[in-house]
């Protein structure tokens, strides 16, 4: 069964907090089973949680507070991104330089889950592709936090005009989650 970091799960539930209050968290929480919400209280960010309690907790906070639009979860990747990278994770910044960025996406993945790997192969100035292999578990919003994650990531390195289009996603029944970026 694939794992998620705790901090995938952390940033979440922060991004949540920040948007929509105490009040909102709660009322994500109240929407999960009890056992997921004794666990999502308790997080350690460096524990392994099991994928599919993200997929729940993900479905909930689509749910109560992004109205049913699966979209929402880009602006958690960027959250994600802001939080990780600029602090414990910033090291991976390449100022400038998004090539240099993009080839760390083996690492970055591996960072998050535990099965699966994700790989980048340039395809020109400006531009390139990155995408995930083997992963036990999938879903269209974690997929939307990955778009977020390195739109954001990319900005932060100083990189304009970042555009990212998923052209092929496990979870809508492609067999790869395939990602187009280009930038200015």
């Amino acid at each position: 069964m694939q794992q998620i970091k705790g901090a995938v799960l952390k940033s979440r539930l922060a991004f949540v907090q920040d948007h929509a209050g105490k009040d909102g968290l709660e009322r994500v929480l109240a929407a999960v089973p009890e056992g997921d919400r004794r666990t999502l209280r308790m997080l350690f960010t460096s524990n392994w949680y099991a994928f599919e309690l993200g997929k729940r907790l993900d479905d909930a906070i689509v749910r109560v507070l992004g109205g049913g639009r699966p979209e929402f979860f880009e602006r958690l990747g960027a959250a994600s991104a802001e939080k990780n990278l600029g602090g414990v994770h910033s090291s991976y910044l390449t100022r400038g330089d998004a090539h240099e960025f993009l080839t760390k996406s083996p690492s970055f993945y591996s960072l998050y889950y535990d099965t699966g790997r994700r790989e980048y192969a340039r395809l020109g100035p400006k531009a390139g592709v990155f995408t995930t292999y083997d992963a036990e578990t999938f879903s269209a919003p974690d997929c939307l936090t990955v778009v977020g994650w390195y739109k954001k990531a990319l900005e932060m390195c100083g990189v304009r005009g970042v555009r990212i289009v998923e052209e092929e996603c496990r979870a809508k029944g492609g067999a790869v989650c395939r990602y187009k970026v280009s930038w200015e």
